[in-house]
């Protein structure tokens, strides 16, 4: 919008006729309007002004009242308009001084009252004096001859009772509501009805009466346009009745309303959501909360907490599969023999059923697609679409598409013979293979069922060779399914505060013959949950077992010293990491590498490790090149998927690794200004000299005129050291760095050294390439 350009037409067009009636029709006659209509016209002015949102001059406009008709019968409305406008400007405590000194001045009454009390209930509103505010709404709604405004202003007393959380004073403001019935917008009669409903005393309540009512509110025609609220409410009181099925189903009927209230929609998706997270299923609760984010604003506060909610549950997703789908195929490998069979013959006999309904549906469909026969199976949703597109009417039926059983069919037949392939190019290749279906890399029985063959497929000897039998596959099975208990049990401690399900996680990990890596931080965990759930009994049981099995580990320490969590714990993983830090800034990369490699063994299944994943891998890129630093990203990202450090490393495989991949060097352009070098060469059984000449270059560097040098020291390999120098922005000068050098220094610095630019140095750094850079006619 441009300035001064009008947010809403016709507020300009009411501005401008009020001006034109005052520039036509005032008589100011001796400083004093003779035309009694001119307040209205002012009035209206600043009504427009303010609607516009410019308060300033709507401000003007309602003082001139004040000041040229003193004794207009418009003033006291002006008056209330004047501070109106003053709340806007956020001049609260103003608007307060002028409303209480009218109301004592004034002997206000009617609707005059009623505006001035509204206003005033509003300003404190705004400096958060609720109960003030209260009172104040109680003489607006007695005063007031507008039964619309009745109704708004004592359903606004009880959603102000209900915040100060007086429920009984809140009730009887929403029954004054309900009693105006028809004599006020239908909204607040219902709205007041639900905003009860919420009050409602589960423990001492008549249930079954408020249920009726609740019914009985569905049913009336009247009600239909408001259903999207009422069933949400009428979910909301089975969810707390505890009758989670009927609860569920009510959500869903207000969600196909399709209710233009977003909120709304927000809100029964998120609960939806927690309904079935809560019943541990993940991956359906996960597309609940993204619908709920759909109809939230993007970034706001409420958006962000689903958002954080949405992200922590994909760990929970991906950990709770690998759990799910291992513990079946355990349970597969130690059922008897004769239990398999009987258990497979089961499934293949509902999949010749599924197969045999599923050729009758098809060929039922192809019969009527051939006799343009419609029916309720083939006849499309967008009939209408078609004929709009100039086929017959019966014609629809003659696309294979618009018939959803014959699609499902073809859906079906492509899966059992090419499996699921990703839509690309070359799709039908053997080397693009099958695309994962599900987040773990042993596959289902329904993915097995439709890569098999029609024999095979109908074949429960089929499926019963494909059980785990070798030792070591399935002592791997368990070792992955161990794994994603004791995480999904950090992160419902942790994450999600679902203590009783933490704790049974790390239960069932310590029953199922867990490594040993695991035991300790698994028993430590769950002695802290006692302690949260107050099961101290438990707690104390785990306490000992620790103390007792585990004297020299770490949290028998914390447990016999408790008073020294609160100090900084110098062997606790975070200060050990953040010791290890400070030995990669100071270049310390193979010490850095060896300390992580100890640690990760030692805090194994710990959140610490990601992070010494990726500095083990930094140090070991920045000690031997490109390709073990290449090798160490790709071993975090698989290993670590979904930790952030995880998702680090895959954004570097795929932005970083691709712009640093090439070795070749760059040749120097004398239009492009580049950074070069001077670069000191010490060998491992040099390295003791170093602090020593890089002193000395430090004070030779300082009597060099016109030039801004600067030395450090920077690790090329295990072997060799560089001390470089830096600021020289000129080849040839860098090649002739000693002509920079008094004769006394000359004598100083007579180690050899090479110039290189800062791009090619990079290049040497990442690559340890240097011979190829020194000797490049040897390549």
């Amino acid at each position: 919008m441009l300035p001064g350009q009008s947010k809403n037409e016709n507020f300009s067009r009411a501005e401008e006729k009020a001006v034109k009636a005052i520039q036509k029709h005032s008589m100011n006659i001796k400083g004093k309007e003779i035309n009694p209509q001119m307040d209205e016209a002012y009035l209206l002015l600043g009504k427009a002004r303010y609607f516009d949102q410019r308060f300033v001059p709507a401000i003007e406009a309602f003082n001139y009242i004040l000041y040229k008709y003193p004794a207009s019968d418009k003033i006291n409305q002006a008056k209330v308009w004047r501070e109106k406008t003053n709340m806007r400007l956020d001049n609260n405590e103003l608007a307060i001084k002028n409303l209480k000194r009218l109301l004592k001045q004034e002997q206000l009454e009617g609707q005059d009252l009623a505006d001035a009390t509204s206003m005033l209930a509003q300003a404190y509103l705004n400096t958060k004096s609720v109960d003030s505010a209260i009172t104040q709404l109680q003489i607006a709604s007695t005063s007031t001859k507008n039964n619309d405004e009745r109704g708004r202003y004592r359903f606004i007393q009880g959603q102000l009772y209900n915040k100060l959380g007086k429920k009984d004073s809140a009730n009887l403001a929403f029954d004054k509501v309900i009693d105006l019935n028809r004599r006020t917008p239908r909204i607040y009669m219902i709205t007041a009805y639900l905003e009860k409903f919420k009050n409602f005393d589960f423990e001492n309540g008549n249930k079954l009466e408020a249920q009726e009512l609740l019914t009985k509110l569905e049913e009336n025609r009247e009600n239909r346009p408001f259903l999207d609220k009422i069933y949400h409410q009428i979910g909301e009181f089975h969810l707390n009745n505890g009758s989670d099925s009927s609860a569920m189903a009510y959500y869903n009927k207000s969600l196909r309303t399709n209710s233009p209230d977003r909120l709304l929609k927000a809100k029964n998706y998120e609960t939806i959501g927690d309904m079935f997270f809560d019943n541990s299923e993940y991956a359906t609760a996960g597309a609940y909360f993204d619908s709920t984010m759909s109809n939230l604003k993007l970034n706001s506060k409420p958006f962000r907490v689903i958002k954080r909610k949405r992200d922590n549950l994909e760990d929970v997703i991906y950990y709770e599969a690998i759990a799910k789908t291992n513990d079946s195929i355990l349970h597969l490998v130690h059922l008897p023999e004769a239990e398999r069979l009987s258990l497979f013959e089961s499934y293949v006999s509902n999949l010749k059923e599924q197969a045999e309904e599923e050729k009758e549906q098809a060929e039922a469909a192809e019969r009527n697609a051939n006799t343009g026969l419609v029916t309720a199976n083939n006849i499309p949703s967008a009939t209408n679409a078609v004929g709009a597109r100039g086929g017959l009417p019966g014609q629809a039926a003659l696309f294979y598409f618009y018939n959803p059983t014959t699609v499902a069919y073809g859906k079906n037949e492509f899966v059992k013979v090419w499996g699921n392939r990703a839509l690309e190019d070359n799709w039908r290749w053997s080397s693009k293979g099958n695309v994962a279906t599900s987040t773990n890399a042993t596959g289902s029985t329904n993915d097995l069922s439709a890569l098999a063959s029609d024999e095979e497929r109908f074949d429960p000897q089929f499926y019963i060779s494909k059980i785990p039998s070798e030792e070591k596959e399935i002592d791997s099975i368990s070792k992955e399914r161990n794994y994603a208990y004791y995480q999904l049990g950090l992160i419902y401690k942790e994450k999600f505060k679902e203590y009783q399900l933490s704790k049974s996680k790390f239960q069932n990990l310590l029953e199922s013959n867990p490594e040993e890596r695991l035991i300790l931080p698994s028993k430590y965990n769950l002695y802290k949950i006692y302690e949260l759930l107050g099961e101290n009994d438990e707690a104390s049981i785990a306490k000992a077992e620790i103390i007792k099995n585990y004297p020299e580990s770490r949290y028998a320490n914390i447990l016999e010293h408790p008073e020294l969590v609160s100090d900084k714990d110098e062997n606790s993983p975070e200060s050990l990491y953040e010791a290890l830090y400070n030995l990669h800034e100071q270049q310390k990369y193979a010490e850095v590498i060896s300390k992580s490699e100890d640690y990760i063994k030692r805090f194994d299944g710990e959140p610490i490790i990601p992070k010494l994943e990726l500095l083990k891998a930094t140090a070991n890129g920045r000690l031997n090149g490109f390709e073990a630093f290449k090798t160490g990203v790709n071993h975090l990202s698989v290993t670590y998927a979904n930790t952030n450090e995880g998702k680090q490393a895959q954004k570097i495989i795929n932005e970083v690794l691709p712009k640093i991949a090439n070795t070749d060097f760059v040749e120097a352009i004398d239009s492009v200004t580049t950074h070069y070098k001077v670069v000191f060469q010490f060998k491992d059984t040099e390295r003791n000299n170093i602090p020593t000449f890089k002193k000395e270059l430090d004070s030779v560097l300082k009597e060099v005129k016109y030039y801004r040098l600067s030395s450090s020291v920077d690790l090329y390999n295990p072997q060799t050291t560089f001390v470089l120098v830096h600021g020289i922005k000129n080849e040839a000068v860098a090649k002739t760095f000693k002509q920079l050098l008094t004769d006394k220094n000359k004598k100083k610095i007579i180690k050899p050294f090479f110039v290189i630019s800062s791009a090619n140095y990079q290049t040497i750094q990442i690559h340890k390439n240097l011979e190829a850079y020194l000797n490049p006619n040897n390549q």
